[in-house]
């Protein structure tokens, strides 16, 4: 049964590779994505690092445990940056964690991380995210600095997590976009609202840095 559900979801995690590469977000091998099989034992499916998510197939898929090691299959390394995916798996019990490298998300990181972030409001898309109800919403989205000590920087995700509960995805500076969701269409759809919104802001420069 497990097996299946592996084996289910490493094919939906390629398909959403080839949505994103077609529409601009992971270009060659940046972003990574993952879902959860199994909480106890835990158990994440995510992309092996290095895969050009163009041509991402089911059998680039690698399951993982809590401490990011390989489990089963020998051969392939997981993503770089699991341990950001276990962590926001964890602190938000998210059931999939994906992660985009589009040109808006790297703009503004690089824009606003001074800041520390940048809020979005007034918008209709704003309605696409997880248990929001208006447009009068007000989102503040964090920026973290890119940083390639991944225990080091997962734990920053952790403190910023718990500091921002109501935020529903972050940043890194020049780097991209992580958002969450209880499933695999939940985190899906988030993307698409994030990505549409900040591309929105680039065009127009509306934003605020102010964080309420």
């Amino acid at each position: 049964m497990a097996r299946d559900r592996f084996s289910g979801i490493a094919s939906r995690l390629a398909e959403i590779g080839h949505r994103f590469y077609m529409r601009g977000w992971v270009m060659g091998t940046s972003g990574n994505f993952s879902a959860v099989v199994s909480r106890q034992p835990f158990r994440l499916a995510i992309t092996a690092s290095s895969v050009h998510k163009g041509r991402l197939r089911a059998g680039d898929i690698l399951q993982c445990d809590e401490h990011g090691a390989v489990i089963g299959r020998k051969g392939g390394t997981p993503s770089a940056e699991t341990l950001l995916h276990i962590e926001i798996a964890r602190r938000r019990g998210a059931g999939a964690v994906l992660h985009t490298h589009s040109v808006w998300t790297t703009v503004l990181s690089d824009l606003h991380a001074a800041a520390g972030g940048f809020t979005i409001d007034g918008y209709e898309m704003l309605k696409g995210l997880q248990g929001v109800r208006s447009h009068e919403h007000r989102e503040w989205i964090p920026i973290l600095a890119n940083d390639q000590n991944m225990p080091r920087l997962a734990q920053r995700v952790g403190e910023t997590l718990d500091s921002f509960t109501e935020s529903h995805a972050f940043l890194l500076c020049r780097h991209g976009l992580y958002t969450w969701g209880d499933t695999l269409a939940d985190a899906e759809r988030q993307i698409e609202i994030l990505e549409f919104l900040f591309e929105a802001i680039g065009r127009t420069g509306r934003v605020a840095v102010y964080n309420s």
